[in-house]
């Protein structure tokens, strides 16, 4: 059984939704932050970034900063350019880009599912994020930014897609990164179907927002401690979607020094590991368990050898971690891919030009491109409550924050 909440969204008026929806604003560099806070008023980065245009300054992630974003939370609703709907409801969201249709549905997620492994995760979290985004929720009371929750196919809730997206959408526009965005109301019967369809799922799966989910659960936990209780804190905002929707993109990894090894020591240590070929092209891995490389101006193909590869543990079997046990750590010295200044991660969006003019502008040393990880494999690894290596999967859609806003106290 998976529980699916309809809740009253905090969400912007029509006339200005494309003007509040935003990316999360660590997505920005700093002078494009700059530009879109200084040219938008109705911004969603403006209460997030509450003293822009002030002299009052606060340390980052404080009690004051927050008690500022809460404060700029109340001006926008005052001002109109935030209400909330008067009714629960489950909506849909629809982004396209590229030619490609994510679409789900928005809902509260359950805490207590999430506590009992009903929501399965494959990543660890840090414990000063979460206590961070804690502190946040409990001052705030507000949560703009949906966890990516993934559901297996099912037939009933593909046809309550299909005949709720049949009607004009509450929202429809498009951004400037050429992404279509619409949103759907749907009634109380409506939603109602859709949280009786989704009680017919076992489980769904963390996709994206593992520290978001983690910290709404902290959440609840501290407020059962004391004794203000508001029924909003039993679940999260959360964007539920098919996982056949989704788009799984490869985490790449660059490195900045060989560890004093030259081109061949470097080379003749992989052969240790890898079946090497010469490239007279660039191109990323075709298959699982072959990775490509790039050089001193030249791409490689690494394959491995049997002997390395453990299909038998879905986490060893994964070609990030045969990376790390075979390579970053025995020849580059790199331990800890969390902590090391010496790797960076680039998701397979970027293209392979961009991964060589990172090489070859002495940035970095070497370049390595990984086969994308399945759905399938992030399953395996929830369903045994193991941990995916740093950095392993780049997933799709990334929702915009200020669609729909979860209030938790009230």
């Amino acid at each position: 059984m998976t529980k699916i909440s309809p809740f009253k969204a905090l969400r912007p008026v029509r006339d200005k939704v494309h003007l509040v929806a935003t990316r999360p604003y660590y997505s920005y560099k700093p002078n494009v932050l700059k530009a879109k806070l200084e040219d938008n008023p109705f911004t969603l980065l403006r209460i997030i970034n509450p003293e822009f245009g002030s002299t009052k300054k606060t340390a980052p992630n404080s009690v004051e900063r927050f008690e500022l974003v809460k404060e700029k939370y109340a001006e926008f609703i005052a001002e109109g350019i935030l209400k909330k709907d008067k009714e629960a409801h489950i909506y849909i969201y629809r982004q396209t880009k590229d030619g490609h249709e994510f679409t789900g549905f928005i809902g509260g997620a359950s805490i207590e599912e999430y506590e009992n492994d009903r929501i399965k995760k494959h990543e660890a979290t840090l414990t000063s994020r979460e206590k961070m985004f804690v502190d946040y929720l409990d001052i705030v009371g507000q949560n703009a930014e949906p966890v990516l929750l993934s559901y297996p196919h099912s037939v009933e809730l593909e046809h309550l897609l299909i005949e709720g997206t049949s009607v004009r959408p509450e929202y429809e526009f498009t951004t400037t990164d050429r992404i279509k965005h619409e949103l759907w109301i749907l009634s109380s019967d409506d939603s109602n179907r859709v949280a009786n369809a989704f009680e017919e799922l076992d489980a769904v799966y963390i996709a994206d927002g593992h520290h978001r989910s983690a910290s709404s659960a902290g959440l609840q936990k501290r407020r059962k401690e004391n004794t203000d209780h508001f029924p909003n804190e039993d679940y999260f905002l959360a964007y539920f979607i098919d996982e056949t929707r989704l788009k799984i993109v490869e985490f790449n990894r660059l490195v900045k020094s060989l560890n004093g090894l030259s081109t061949d020591e470097f080379l003749n240590q992989l052969a240790k590991s890898f079946e090497i070929k010469t490239l007279h092209e660039r191109h990323k891995p075709f298959e699982e368990h072959v990775l490509t490389m790039y050089m001193n101006q030249q791409w490689y193909q690494l394959t491995c050898k049997p002997e390395i590869i453990n299909e038998d543990h879905p986490v060893a079997s994964l070609d990030a971690e045969i990376l790390t046990k075979h390579v970053l750590q025995p020849i580059l010295g790199i331990h800890d891919l969390k902590t090391d200044n010496r790797i960076e991660f680039a998701s397979g969006t970027e293209d392979l030009e961009w991964f060589e003019k990172q090489v070859d502008s002495g940035k970095m040393a070497v370049a390595f491109i990984l086969f994308p990880i399945t759905m399938d494999q992030v399953k395996k690894v929830a369903d045994n409550q193991l941990i995916m290596p740093p950095k392993s999967t780049w997933v799709e859609p990334k929702l915009r924050s200020g669609l729909t806003i979860y209030t938790i106290n009230e």
